[in-house]
């Protein structure tokens, strides 16, 4: 991300964060948005888990899933 859109970011998040808000909130919202538009990247190269990945991962934590 350019350092101006990163700085835009910033702006937005000091207006929608609560006025009580911590540095710790701030931190997590921000590595928050770092880890979604790393996925998004990596989604726009392609790089999906395909169902059968999803299915044994789903199935190592219990849940069972349909289809």
């Amino acid at each position: 991300m350019a350092s101006a859109n990163i700085k835009q970011a910033l702006h937005h998040l000091a207006d929608v964060l609560p006025d009580d808000a911590t540095w710790k909130d701030v931190a997590y919202e921000a590595y928050v948005r770092q880890e979604l538009e790393a996925g998004l990247a990596g989604a726009r190269r392609g790089e999906f888990a395909d169902a059968v990945d999803v299915k044994n991962t789903f199935a190592r934590w219990g849940v069972q899933v349909e289809g």
